[in-house]
C-alpha cells in the first residue's frame, strides 16, 4: 500500500495513541527510505501497529470505507470491465454496482485522482472509491484466471497445429518461430497467473507433460505432442543462455520474463532423461520484498525468541528443513530485519534469489572457482558485521562458518535437517567439535510450509468426536512427542472457489520449531556422550514448541487445516 496520509500526520496520530515515540518514528522513516520500502510495511514489521489499525487510519484520513472481500462479494462480470493489465497497473478492482449506476472500485490508493478520472472517462459512469489491501486486490485479480484457463489451452492447441505444419525445420530454427515463442510465452504467463513456483516440462514415451507446482502441490496442466518438445527445449535454452546443441549433460541457466503485469526471474534446470531432456523452471518474483516474521507465519512467542537472538553481535543462526521448505526466504527476512545503516552485510548464495538494497550479495560460480567455502574466505576480508552463507553443505564451509561466527561475526546459514535438534549431530557429522558447536550456536529454526486456507471460501465446522483419537494415532505413527492436545470446538476448511481454483487453499505459511541454545542445552551439546533424546527432552522442558504443535495451533487459528499439517510433517 502506498502512503496517501502525510508522514507528519501519521507520526502525530501514532504518538498521540502512545504507539511510538518521535525518535523511533523518525528512525523507522529513515529505515524505510534506506531500504526503499513502504513506511507502513516497516511500522507493521516493527510491531508499532498492526495492518488493520493502519488501514483504518488511512481510510479515515481519506474519508473512504475500507473494503473486505472476505465479507463483500465480488461481481465477476464487473471486474472484467477493466482489462487485467490495467487493473494491476493501476491497482484497482471494480467489484459492485449501486442502484443509481455508481461503480464501486477497490483501490490501493483512493487518493489517486488520475486513476479516478481515467475510470470516470473510460467507463462513462460515476465511481466510488474504497480502500483495499493488497491481499484483497489479489483476490479480485484471481477472477481473471478462470477465463485465462480456457484461453491458455486454446492458444497452445492453435500454436501446436502451426508447429506441426513446420516439421521440416530444425530445433534451432523452430526455437525462433512464432508458434514456439507463443507456446513458451503462454506457459510462462499462465504459470504466473496461477502463482506457480515451478514449471515442469517432462518428456514421456509419447507426449510432453506440463506440470505446475502451486502452493507446494504439483498439478498436471496439460499434455502436448512430443514432436514439439525438442523445439520447446531449444527455445528455453536460447532464453537461458545455454548450449542448444548439448543434449547429454545437465545445464543450469536463468532469464527474466515479463508478463503483462509482472516481472519474474526464472531459474532453469535442464537434465537428460531416457526419452529426452526434462526442464524445470523456478519462478521468483523479482519485485518481491523480504517478508516480516508475521507474514512468514511466526507466532508472537517464537517471533520474540528470534528477534532477541538477532540482537546478538556474534554467533550462528541456522535455518533448517528439507528442500523447498522456505529456508532461504526466512534468511532473507532475518537479513531485512538486520539491514541497518551501521552494519555491513555480505552474502554468498547459490543462487541470489532476491536483490536486497544495501546488502552485498555474491553468487557461487564453480567454473570461476567461487564456492561457498572460497566465497566465505573472501567475505571475511570485506570487513563484515553480518554474513549470510546460503547453505552449509560440506566440512570446509562448516569449519570456516564456525570460525567466522567465533571471531565477532553474526553468521546466518541453512542446513538440511528434519528438525531443529537434529542440526546439532549434523554439525558433528561435518567434523565440528562439540565444544565449538556449543560455543558458536545461538539459535536453530526448523520449518515446513503449509498451505493457507483460502480466505474467500473459509468456513468453520465442529470436528467429530473421533478426531482426537485419530490425531493421537497419527502422532504415534509419526513418532512425535506432543504435549496433551485438546481438539478445539471449531476447526476450519476452504470450500473451494474461483479465487483458489477449487482447492480451498491459497498461499502458504510456515510452521516453525525454534531452539534457543541456553546454558542447559549447551551443557548437553558438549557432554562426552551426546544424547539427542536428552536434548529434545530438555528443549521441551524449557518450552520449545515443536513444528507439529505450531501447526496444530495454526489449524486452531484458521491459518491451515489439520490434514495439511499432517501432510507436511510426513514429508
Amino acid at each position: 500500500m502506498t502512503l496517501p496520509i502525510p508522514a507528519s500526520q501519521l507520526k502525530a496520530r501514532l504518538i498521540q495513541e502512545n504507539l511510538t515515540t518521535p525518535e523511533r518514528f523518525d528512525a523507522l522513516a529513515e529505515e524505510a527510505a534506506l531500504k526503499n520500502q513502504n513506511l507502513l510495511d516497516i511500522l507493521i514489521s516493527e510491531h508499532v501497529a498492526d495492518a488493520n489499525y493502519l488501514n483504518r487510519l488511512v481510510a479515515d484520513f481519506l474519508g473512504v470505507e475500507l473494503i473486505n472481500f472476505n465479507i463483500t462479494p465480488i461481481n465477476q462480470e464487473l471486474v472484467k470491465m477493466i482489462p487485467e493489465e490495467i487493473a494491476r497497473q493501476r491497482q484497482i478492482i471494480i467489484f459492485s454496482k449501486e442502484e443509481d449506476g455508481t461503480l464501486d472500485v477497490a483501490m490501493n490508493d483512493p487518493s489517486d485522482l488520475a486513476t479516478l478520472e481515467y475510470l470516470t472517462q473510460h467507463l462513462r459512469a460515476k465511481v466510488r472509491p474504497y480502500l483495499a489491501t493488497q491481499a484483497d486486490l489479489n483476490r479480485g485479480y484471481s477472477v481473471y484466471g478462470s477465463q485465462l484457463t480456457s484461453d491458455f489451452k486454446t492458444i497452445i492447441e492453435k500454436n501446436i497445429q502451426e508447429t506441426l505444419r513446420n516439421q521440416g525445420k530444425t530445433a534451432e530454427e523452430s526455437a525462433g518461430q512464432l508458434p514456439i515463442v507463443a507456446i513458451v510465452d503462454n506457459i510462462m504467463s499462465y504459470a504466473i497467473s496461477l502463482r506457480a513456483s515451478d514449471v515442469h516440462l517432462e518428456v514421456l514415451e509419447d507426449v510432453t507433460l506440463i506440470r505446475y507446482r502451486v502452493d507446494g502441490i504439483l498439478y498436471e496442466i496439460m499434455r502436448i505432442p512430443k514432436i514439439v518438445h525438442t523445439a520447446l527445449v531449444a527455445r528455453l535454452k536460447l532464453l537461458s543462455g545455454l548450449k542448444i546443441d548439448e543434449h547429454y549433460e545437465p545445464q543450469d541457466g536463468r532469464f527474466r520474463y515479463q508478463s503483462a503485469h509482472q516481472v519474474v526471474d526464472v531459474r532453469v534446470s535442464v537434465m537428460p532423461t531416457f526419452y529426452g531432456e526434462k526442464i524445470v523452471m523456478r519462478l521468483l518474483e523479482s519485485s518481491q520484498k523480504p517478508l516480516s516474521l508475521d507474514e512468514l507465519g511466526f507466532l508472537p512467542d517464537t517471533a520474540k525468541i528470534v528477534e532477541d537472538n538477532l540482537k546478538k553481535t556474534y554467533g550462528m543462526l541456522l535455518s533448517c528443513g528439507p528442500t523447498g521448505a522456505g529456508k532461504t526466504t526466512t534468511l532473507y527476512a532475518l537479513m531485512n530485519m538486520l539491514n541497518k545503516p551501521n552494519v555491513n552485510i555480505v552474502t554468498v548464495e547459490d543462487p541470489i534469489e532476491y536483490n536486497m538494497r544495501y546488502v552485498n550479495q555474491s553468487q557461487v560460480n564453480t567454473r570461476a572457482g567461487i564456492t561457498f567455502a572460497s566465497g566465505l574466505r573472501s567475505i571475511l576480508r570485506q570487513d563484515p558485521n553480518i554474513i549470510m552463507v546460503g547453505e552449509i553443505r560440506d566440512k570446509e564451509t562448516a569449519n570456516i562458518s564456525v570460525q567466522a561466527a567465533l571471531t565477532g561475526h553474526l553468521l546466518l546459514s541453512s542446513l538440511h535437517t528434519n528438525d531443529a535438534p537434529t542440526a546439532i549431530p549434523r554439525l558433528f557429522d561435518l567434523e565440528i567439535p562439540p565444544f565449538l558447536v556449543g560455543s558458536v550456536l545461538n539459535l536453530i529454526v526448523a520449518q515446513r510450509l503449509v498451505r493457507r486456507i483460502c480466505k474467500s471460501c473459509i468456513y468453520s465446522y465442529q470436528p467429530e468426536e473421533a478426531i482426537s483419537s485419530l490425531l493421537a494415532d497419527q502422532v504415534k505413527e509419526l513418532g512425535l512427542k506432543v504435549k496433551s492436545y485438546t481438539v478445539p470446538k471449531l476447526l476450519f476448511k476452504g470450500k473451494g472457489c474461483t479465487v483458489c481454483n477449487g482447492t480451498g487453499y491459497q498461499g502458504r505459511a510456515g510452521i516453525y520449531e525454534v531452539l534457543s541454545i541456553t546454558e542447559n542445552i549447551r551443557k548437553i551439546i558438549v557432554a562426552p556422550n551426546f544424547d539427542l533424546d536428552k536434548l529434545k527432552e530438555e528443549a521441551a522442558n524449557e518450552g520449545m514448541v515443536t513444528m507439529f504443535e505450531d501447526g496444530l495451533k495454526k489449524a486452531e487459528l484458521g491459518v491451515t487445516t489439520l490434514d495439511e499439517v499432517l501432510r507436511v510433517i510426513r514429508e
